[in-house]
């Protein structure tokens, strides 16, 4: 069985976000065994599996995103959006645009302390769609 579904995250602000219920709610039944294909549709934005119970961690990764990419930097040349614009896609390249998860038990098979999170780059990014691929 292979099944997908969309999956439309509403606006966040810029910063990192846990979203692992807002999209674990919207899924469908899970097979007992299987994989979950996660795909941020966009190129300014990022998916990633980190620690989910500091608060800290999204500060911290927030600190050293902005000090190797900053915005505005002057060797950028693709800022027609605004000052955030380049580094926002270099943000999520760095990061990347999708996740696989185990599925066991028909759950997403997450360790204990991880978490998703939308990575948003952007100053007003809007809302962010993503494509959820079941297999199993």
């Amino acid at each position: 069985m292979i099944r997908t579904i969309e999956i439309q995250l509403p606006h966040h602000e810029r910063g990192y976000h846990l979203v692992t219920a807002e999209i674990f709610n919207r899924l469908p039944q899970l097979p007992e065994v299987g994989l979950l294909h996660l795909f941020i549709k966009h190129t300014s934005a990022a998916l990633t599996i980190n620690e989910n119970a500091d608060p800290d961690v999204r500060n911290d990764f927030a600190s050293f995103f902005d000090r190797i990419v900053p915005d505005g930097a002057p060797y950028f040349r693709h800022v027609y959006e605004g000052d955030d614009d380049m580094s926002a896609h270099i943000k999520a390249s760095l990061l990347g645009a999708s996740l696989t998860i185990p599925i066991k038990g028909g759950r997403p098979n997450l360790g204990t302390w991880q978490g998703i999170y939308l990575c948003e780059f952007r100053n007003d990014g809007g809302s962010r769609r993503i494509t959820a691929t079941i297999v199993g």
